[in-house]
């Protein structure tokens, strides 16, 4: 084995170190602890996502070399990595861009509070993507429950409080939801490890054996997942958490935190399950109907959404569609799709909330109505670009990542047929039109010059400014390298089963 293999399980083991580590330590000090645990773990991802590029192969690593079933199992390859690399770039960059207005807004004698929650979100994010065993996903699950609902709350003021409550209940109700699965997926199978499932699964299937037990386990796994990932109509958490969160709180909320968890669904069907079982329970039926529904309803609520903040919280509701509506499709194409738009709106949203949290800044807080953001751009140019940048790539200009999730779509539902496809291309059409709509004209306000009020600059902190251009390079980035990883993807996933 090379030494490279074992570096999945030391971001795990670091992490974890390094968040206990933290709980003892002043805000300053954690604060910097934090920031090292992402270099480092960065830096190691990559090192493993170069290795399995090179390789073309994924493999496993067994924690303690002791096999199933008294060992636990990590397996990493080019989906995992290369994955895992954008999650822990938008980490970084989100951290960066809030760090000022975290310290702000936040006790000092909790900050070191707010960065063991940020390492315990980066530590079960790392266990969700690359884990091979159920239910140390469950237990992982419950850490990242944990931690997002202390983000959405560490503000402590009536609003995020009642937001992170509401949070907490409807999140523990999915996990239940999951774990349900996992018993009688366990009673069915007798395993706990992915692939022994799937070759019990495939077996059961092939003799028609506990066809109603697998469609209520595939069932149950998907509404917790989609619950705990906002899915319409369980969406009602969402805007009231990620709008009264801090700056680095939201970015991780909306970019990470949902998407691990759909990360695991898109393992549980195609690692656990199979694309062959999964579709003949009819579940991805289900899911397209209700992703496609999503993309509308999100995108009408940020029409009518009255502050930026939440205008971009109910845009999630909309992405968060895109990726149900295409997991839907229940082709290796459309889970292809919904993997990208995963990574892609990961980048987006988190640059969204961080740059439009410095528009509200520079615009002196005023109720943060999208119409006190009239001239922004000669207040904050910087966060003005991003946001604009941001607002763009939702909207599905070309050359830019959403584009190509939307393009992508378009071409697997085709692939598909029948209704399907009429009621995919439909409601991409309207999602579309209500994209532009909403953030195109918030845009525009943004680099319209107020001529009520004198421009005058607002400074922005050096490391708002590093995370910012490091959201802006990101993005450009998957857009004009968008063909080589999204083909390096595409041949993941089909060895990724």
């Amino acid at each position: 084995m090379h030494f490279v293999q074992n570096f999945p399980f030391f971001c795990i083991l670091l992490t974890l170190m390094g968040s206990v580590v933290s709980s003892v330590l002043k805000a300053k000090h954690a604060q910097r602890v934090t920031l090292f645990l992402i270099g480092a773990v960065l830096a190691m991802n990559v090192s493993v996502m170069i290795y399995t590029l090179q390789t073309g192969e994924s493999y496993v690593y067994m924690m303690g070399h002791f096999p199933a079933p008294w060992g636990n199992e990590i397996r990493a390859g080019v989906l995992e990595t290369v994955s895992m690399t954008v999650f822990l770039l938008v980490i970084l960059f989100s951290f960066l861009g809030g760090m000022r207005r975290g310290e702000q807004e936040l006790e000092q004698t909790k900050y070191n509070i707010f960065c063991i929650l940020i390492d315990l979100t980066m530590l079960s994010l790392l266990a969700l993507v690359y884990t091979n065993d159920l239910f140390t996903a469950y237990v992982f699950i419950e850490i990242n429950t944990l931690a997002a609902a202390g983000l959405v709350m560490m503000r402590q003021n009536g609003r995020s409080l009642v937001a992170g409550v509401r949070y907490m209940m409807m999140n523990l109700l999915g996990s239940s939801l999951f774990l349900i699965g996992i018993v009688i997926l366990y009673t069915v199978t007798g395993h706990l490890l992915m692939e022994n499932i799937h070759d019990s699964v495939e077996q059961l299937a092939a003799t028609g054996l506990y066809h109603v037990p697998l469609t209520v386990v595939v069932g149950l796994m998907s509404v917790g997942l989609a619950m705990k990932s906002a899915l319409f109509p369980f969406e009602k958490w969402l805007p009231p958490a990620y709008s009264n969160a801090t700056p680095t709180g939201s970015a991780l909320l909306s970019s990470i935190v949902s998407k691990g968890y759909i990360f695991l669904l898109i393992k549980v069907y195609v690692r656990v399950i199979g694309f062959d079982v999964i579709q003949s329970l009819g579940i991805c039926d289900v899911l397209f109907l209700f992703g496609a529904v999503g993309m509308i309803a999100g995108s009408l609520n940020a029409v009518r959404a009255k502050t930026t903040r939440m205008m971009v919280a109910y845009s999630s509701v909309a992405q968060i569609g895109y990726i149900f509506c295409a997991l839907g499709l229940g082709t290796r194409a459309g889970v292809l799709c919904a993997l990208w738009h995963t990574l892609a709106h990961s980048a987006t949203k988190s640059m969204l909330f961080i740059s439009s949290s410095e528009l509200d800044r520079s615009s002196g807080y005023t109720d943060h109505l999208r119409t006190r953001l009239r001239g922004a751009f000669y207040r904050s140019p910087g966060a003005s670009l991003a946001f604009a940048l941001g607002a763009a790539n939702l909207v599905g200009i070309p050359l830019l990542s959403v584009f190509i999730t939307k393009v992508s779509m378009a071409q697997a539902a085709i692939e598909v047929g029948g209704r399907h496809m009429i009621i995919a291309l439909l409601c991409l059409a309207v999602s579309t039109v209500l994209n532009a709509i909403y953030f195109l004209g918030s845009a525009m306000s943004i680099f319209t010059p107020d001529r009520t009020q004198a421009a005058v600059r607002v400074r922005m902190d050096r490391w708002t400014a590093v995370g910012i251009a490091g959201f802006i390079v990101m993005n450009l980035a998957l857009g004009l390298f968008a063909q080589p990883i999204f083909g390096a993807l595409g041949e993941a996933i089909v060895r990724f089963a």
